[in-house]
């Protein structure tokens, strides 16, 4: 068997996986059709990982050079694709870069990024990657354990989601899998991801475990200035599918929670369809539904949340978005009359900096009827020191049972002067139908200037103020805060 023939059969069982195979014309007029090689002569030549010679010839009766050789394990290497590729690919094209080291130098490939281009994909297919963040918070507030501290008007804070490390191991070309150990406040260490992603055939993805934050709400939040997702955009403890198709994707999702310290036991399944019309035009229709277990929730056996969403981008910069949603209760005991089908919207325009040149620009309004809940915490401020915190969620934005309605608007802005300095400016005004039952209209302040010390570590000084209108109608009193952080990401 001579060494041409030898060496496009074993290039082709390194390609043969790692990239999409097709159906190709032998080029060379010395391969005739029936040759042992003919096939994988056509798919690499096809492909340009083999050339022949002026004449339209391929000799392989003649050996073939080692010069021959290195161009072609460098042609293979540079289009190797990652995701399709298997271990014994990558061992092969190593050893092809150790044998044809000199020769890869002579046609100007340096070996060191070959090396690092292996390492790369060696990586993917079975290293461990770890990714981090690190964030401390010193706090200076206006009163002693009032809204922004735990007690006293100093706090240093580092247990937060944001201090974690994750691990990533790509198993193999369809299973991979994740973990991310993080710190909170009520349970300390926890695992807040641990899961394995499937790729299914038909361009179906699965994530099996307690996910990544599952995200069901895209660009409906400003998550950068305390505006949370109103249904979804949570770890899930179950299993979450994906399917992509022309027009958009199909999502499916089933978990089950038992965490006395949050909101007990409970079921959690739901549906979403997404379509891309094009561009300029997208719309979603979602439904999420929770039960809880055991007597876990006090007023509720069962939600069922349904909204439609809809973006439409005018130019690249600017956009108009918006959702309309419905809950459905089943109470746990007599209502006492509150509304057991509540609606809310909201709508939202963003704008970038591409267009005022200066500055970006979020403009947030939205409507919740009585008794309408949000599945989290759905609006929050600068910070969030404890449950039964001022600085909570919107006062009664996550509660069922509360018998006014409410709505909020929500202007943020950010000033990029250079690539190292940003400041950023959010304003909030919560209102009520009525004033009652500890709920008060409040207003909420905030600015601030980032400063990006290198690619992976900046600093931050905020101010953060809140105002009620009545404060007598709540525990706590107006205040306001200087926050220092530092956080770091790798």
């Amino acid at each position: 068997m001579n060494k041409r023939f030898l060496f496009g059969a074993i290039f082709l069982s390194v390609v043969f996986f790692s990239f999409p195979s097709l159906a190709a014309t032998n080029p060379f007029m010395d391969v005739p059709n029936g040759h042992w090689a003919y096939d994988s002569i056509a798919q690499l030549a096809a492909k340009g990982f083999l050339s022949g010679y002026p004449d339209g010839t391929y000799k392989g009766a003649q050996p073939m050079t080692r010069y021959e050789a290195a161009s072609a394990t460098a042609r293979v290497l540079a289009a190797m694709d990652a995701e399709k590729a298997d271990r014994q690919d990558v061992e092969m094209l190593k050893r092809l870069v150790v044998e044809f080291k000199d020769e890869l130098d002579a046609l100007g490939v340096k070996v060191n990024k070959v090396d690092g281009r292996l390492a790369v994909l060696e990586e993917k297919l079975g290293g461990w990657s770890i990714s981090g963040s690190f964030r401390m918070d010193w706090k200076w507030a206006d009163l002693e354990g009032g809204s922004y501290t735990e007690e006293g008007k100093q706090d240093l804070s580092m247990r937060f989601d944001d201090n974690w490390i994750q691990l990533v191991r790509r198993i193999d070309e369809k299973v991979t899998y994740s973990a991310l150990l993080a710190r909170r406040n009520s349970s300390g260490l926890y695992w807040k991801e641990n899961f394995i992603t499937v790729n299914f055939p038909w361009e179906i993805t699965a994530k099996f475990g307690r996910t990544d934050g599952i995200v069901w709400e895209e660009g409906l939040y400003n998550d950068a200035y305390g505006d949370d997702a109103w249904f979804l955009n949570d770890n899930i403890e179950g299993m979450v599918f994906d399917k992509q198709f022309g027009m958009g994707a199909f999502a499916l999702l089933w978990g089950h929670y038992d965490d006395p310290s949050e909101e007990g036991e409970q079921d959690i399944y739901g549906a979403r369809m997404r379509l891309d019309f094009n561009e300029e035009l997208s719309m979603s229709v979602n439904g999420l539904v929770k039960e809880f277990k055991l007597g876990s929730n006090a007023e509720l056996e069962k939600v069922q949340s349904y909204w439609i969403d809809f973006g439409v981008n005018f130019t690249p910069d600017i956009a108009l978005r918006g959702m309309y949603a419905a809950n459905k209760y089943d109470w746990a005991a007599a209502n006492n009359g509150l509304d057991d089908s509540p609606k809310a919207y909201k709508a939202i325009l963003d704008i970038g900096r591409d267009t005022l040149k200066y500055s970006s620009l979020w403009i947030e309004y939205a409507k919740l009827d009585p008794t309408f809940m949000t599945h989290i915490n759905g609006l929050a401020y600068a910070e969030q020191i404890a449950e039964d915190s001022a600085a909570s969620p919107a006062f009664g934005i996550d509660d069922p049972t509360r018998n006014n309605g409410m709505n909020y608007l929500l202007i943020a802005a950010e000033q990029e002067w250079s690539e190292r300095w940003v400041t950023f400016f959010r304003y909030l005004d919560v209102k009520y139908d009525v004033s009652a039952d500890g709920m008060a209209d409040h207003t909420n302040w905030m600015l601030g200037v980032r400063y990006l010390y290198s690619p992976s570590l900046q600093f931050e000084l905020l101010y953060d103020k809140i105002e009620f209108d009545n404060a007598a109608l709540w525990t706590q009193k107006d205040d306001h805060m200087i926050r220092l952080r530092t956080s770091i990401s790798f």
